[in-house]
């Protein structure tokens, strides 16, 4: 197995140890076990634990943008918004599972540096999607700024329903579409 493939299944340990037990137990070695490895071969990838988890938090917002890339961005701007916004909530085991490490790593980034400044950096660069898919939307007078807040607000609780209350994938994806017809323009 290569180095980058080694990084990604270690991550993916991490996560799985997230889902099943919580972050506080996502430790080196708990992690090893999980990936069927010794700890030293572990620490040949990652030199620390912060390092691991950090690298494990970016894995999740990588396969997201992938997955977003990989949208043909022709036709209807609202039916590209709604494709764009689908990749992020979790509609699907996978996403489901991305949404649940997120959140669980989301929490720790209030009391570690690391994971906050990567939180940060996260909350930027899903600021500044949400504001392009607004500027793509909207119509004329829309307060752009304004709504680009309230859709990645909505987009959030939304994430936050469906992973820890069950919200309906169907609700929520209608309740997204609605929000994306009320911002384009009418006619």
């Amino acid at each position: 197995m290569d180095t980058v493939a080694r990084r990604a299944a270690l991550a993916e340990a991490v996560w799985r140890v997230v889902r099943r037990e919580g972050l506080a137990h996502a430790s080196v070695r708990n992690v090893a076990q999980e990936a069927g490895l010794s700890t030293g071969s572990l620490r040949n990838s990652f030199a620390s634990q912060s390092q691991l988890t950090v690298f494990a938090m970016r894995l999740v917002a990588e396969r997201i943008q992938a997955r977003i890339e990989a949208i043909d961005v022709t036709g209807d701007p609202v039916d590209v918004a709604e494709r764009v916004i689908a990749e992020m909530l979790p509609l699907d085991a996978e996403r489901l599972a991305e949404c649940q490490v997120w959140l669980a790593f989301s929490a720790q980034s209030m009391v570690d540096p690391e994971l906050g400044a990567l939180s940060g950096e996260m909350h930027q660069l899903l600021l500044r999607a949400f504001t392009n898919i607004v500027d793509r939307v909207a119509g004329p007078g829309v307060d752009r700024p304004l709504n680009a807040h309230r859709l990645y607000a909505l987009v959030d609780g939304l994430i936050l329903h469906m992973t820890l209350h069950g919200e309906s994938p169907d609700r929520s994806r209608a309740v997204i579409r609605a929000h994306l017809d009320a911002l384009a323009p009418t006619g």
